[in-house]
């Protein structure tokens, strides 16, 4: 990943996410600047993501950085993220924020608090684990409850030592989609993305809470809005499928646990994990101090998994900003690694 940087002489930036394996995660662009027109580098080795600089004014596109004052505050003026958790009038936990993904709820904060900065020791770590190069050390892992916070948007499956449990047909489809380097992932293709991709994203969520909801919207799937509806109501049966399903919640002390079903045939994550229509997937949040969320996801699709399995995700508030209106344009995935199109 290339970090974000700006100079007269470099005004605008766009971006190209990869994990260590050159699985694509997703591109992003400066949020100082609009972009006029981007084009996209690949090398045989594709060690490293491309940056390509464009000229051009430099325009503001986004709101100016703002903290509320009812922020808590350490006493040298900055933002304290491990203050205790934020309360609704009804007793329960405010999940209320913009959330970035990070490798854990202890990491450094990187430049900015946006993504993960190139050279934040804690994210080039977590990558690594990813890629099942072993869990932390001290940390083991086992059975389904054996989460560790590395699953990832590139690999849903990060937690476990030999990857989500496929079924036969789901690890050749998997393997298929990695030789093709996922080109027809719905976010090479500015399709919706899905629950899995949306939360383990490098782009923002915001996330906003009311006393029978927590809404949604994701920046990095055209600024998608999800509605988690915890005010009694069921399912619908046998409904209409949607790329991102039906969810109903409840709380079960301070975490907010949210069962989606009515799902679409999408993807979990880049490789291509799959998820189809008789899949659900089972969240459940919990803001465990003032500036994080821990996310547990699992997935409960006896059609393409031999037995459910559970994602970890982490999420640190970024007080002073908003998500920026972001517009998905098709063209036609040349920014996948392997795609022959000129």
């Amino acid at each position: 990943m290339i970090d974000e940087r700006t100079s007269p002489k470099t005004p605008l930036i766009e971006f190209v996410w990869l994990d260590q394996d050159c699985d694509y995660v997703g591109t992003r662009r400066s949020r100082l600047t609009l972009r006029r027109e981007a084009m996209l580098k690949t090398a045989a080795t594709l060690l490293t993501a491309a940056a390509v600089l464009v000229g051009s004014q430099t325009v503001f596109a986004q709101w100016p950085k703002f903290i509320p004052a009812n922020v808590p505050k350490t006493p040298d003026g900055k933002v304290n993220l491990d203050a205790p958790a934020p309360k609704m009038p009804d007793g329960k936990p405010d999940l209320s924020g913009v959330w970035d993904v990070v490798p854990c709820t202890d990491c450094p904060q990187g430049r900015g608090g946006r993504g993960r900065a190139a050279g934040d020791a804690s994210a080039n770590a977590a990558g690594a684990q990813a890629r099942g190069a072993g869990p932390p050390a001290g940390q083991g892992r086992g059975g389904q409850g054996g989460a560790v916070g590395r699953a990832s948007m590139g690999n849903v499956g990060g937690d476990y030592p030999d990857g989500a449990p496929y079924q036969p047909w789901a690890a050749d489809l998997v393997k298929k989609r990695m030789a093709d380097n996922s080109k027809d992932n719905p976010d090479a293709n500015c399709m919706p993305l899905g629950i899995a991709q949306m939360n383990a994203h490098p782009y923002p969520r915001k996330t906003i809470q009311t006393p029978t909801e927590l809404i949604l919207i994701y920046e990095g799937s055209g600024t998608t809005v999800r509605e988690i509806f915890f005010d009694g109501r069921t399912a619908p049966k046998d409904p209409s499928p949607w790329y991102n399903g039906y969810s109903v919640g409840h709380w079960e002390g301070d975490t907010l646990v949210a069962e989606t079903t009515g799902l679409m045939e999408g993807w979990l994550d880049v490789r291509g994990s799959p998820i189809t229509e008789k899949g659900k997937i089972i969240e459940k949040f919990r803001r465990v101090r003032y500036g994080y969320i821990e996310l547990e996801e699992t997935i409960d699709d006896p059609s393409a998994y031999t037995r459910p399995f559970t994602a970890k995700l982490y999420w640190r508030l970024s007080p002073d900003t908003q998500p920026m209106e972001f517009v998905c344009i098709d063209k036609d995935a040349v920014h996948y690694v392997g795609n022959a199109q000129k």
